[in-house]
């Protein structure tokens, strides 16, 4: 791409951010805030909540009204963020937080948070599956923690997921899934994308798409890895380790959406995974070019989305739905 090519791609990248803080600002209509017509109060999971874009994610939420849990591994930390929503809430907002702790990449700690959320609220309304680790900034590209990288990102989602579906509860409007993914994940991707044109075309079909074919992708990648065969020409070229862990939350998405769309009327379930774009976060080091404030938006958006427009099994960004 020539200098004009990058002037001009920049100058649409500001113009939909201009366009999406306009959204921002627009108050939802009454007949539009589907978790105000719920009683009990909604509640939120947010993962990985106690920084960056799960704090964020999880104080929009709160301050749009629903009963907030913003879960983290550490609970000094934790218990620090959620006490910062509550301070910093506008005089009047019914702000509702709590903390629990939760470690995702821990099986027996995704099963303790959910035998307690149904003790505790009976079910959920939305979950947000934030929570995600990359080992690599700038140039970098070591795949030194591919493990623990695959272990949090994925099968963290993923063991969420599962434990939280038979929690959620019924209701006219649904409940919401959401998915912090990335464009580093796409399957065919201009500049990112994996080398395996077979692979990327059964990830892509319907009918090939499956959970086997997903993990049987991971166990691949993990193998070459502890072997020291991986290479960059058959795996996605940047932050390689983040990019096929989020390329299998992509995958994931959709084909849990294909089941839950088949739940009957009051027990849908919309989900649907995003990329917040390159935020400014600890994990980026810091260096991206938009706030966590902005890169929750488009989580938040999904997970508020008047019923009427509810959506399932997509790939979003800057609220608008990309490709896969």
């Amino acid at each position: 791409m020539g200098k004009k090519g990058k002037e001009a791609a920049r100058e649409r990248r500001e113009q939909r951010r201009r366009e999406v803080t306009r959204l921002r600002a627009l108050p939802y209509e009454p007949h539009q805030r589907w978790w105000d017509l719920l009683e009990p109060r909604a509640v939120a999971v947010v993962t990985g909540a106690n920084r960056g874009m799960g704090f964020e994610a999880a104080r929009q939420l709160a301050l749009h009204g629903l009963h907030v849990v913003l879960t983290s591994r550490d609970a000094a930390k934790g218990q620090e963020a959620a006490g910062r929503i509550l301070e910093e809430a506008p005089d009047g907002a019914r702000v509702s937080v709590e903390w629990r702790q939760l470690d995702v990449a821990d099986a027996a700690s995704v099963e303790a948070f959910a035998a307690w959320a149904l003790q505790t609220h009976g079910g959920i309304h939305v979950l947000v599956n934030n929570a995600g680790v990359n080992f690599n900034k700038g140039p970098d590209n070591s795949v030194d923690f591919a493990e623990q990288v695959i272990e949090t990102n994925y099968y963290g989602m993923k063991r969420m997921t599962d434990a939280m579906i038979p929690l959620m509860k019924p209701s006219p409007y649904g409940a919401r899934i959401v998915n912090v993914s990335s464009r580093l994940g796409r399957a065919n991707g201009r500049r990112n994308r994996i080398g395996d044109a077979s692979l990327r075309d059964k990830l892509l079909n319907d009918d090939c798409l499956s959970e086997q074919l997903i993990d049987e992708m991971i166990k691949r990648f993990l193998e070459q890895v502890r072997q020291g065969t991986w290479s960059s020409n058959q795996w996605p070229q940047m932050y390689t380790d983040y990019s096929v862990s989020k390329l299998a939350v992509n995958a994931y998405t959709r084909l849990v959406s294909r089941t839950l769309w088949d739940r009957p009327e009051g027990q849908k379930i919309y989900i649907n995974c995003f990329c917040p774009g390159w935020v400014k976060t600890d994990m980026t080091g810091w260096e991206g070019n938009i706030s966590a404030e902005e890169g929750a938006d488009t989580g938040v958006w999904l997970a508020l989305l008047p019923c009427e427009q509810g959506t399932h099994g997509k790939f979003f960004a800057e609220r608008r739905e990309i490709s896969f």
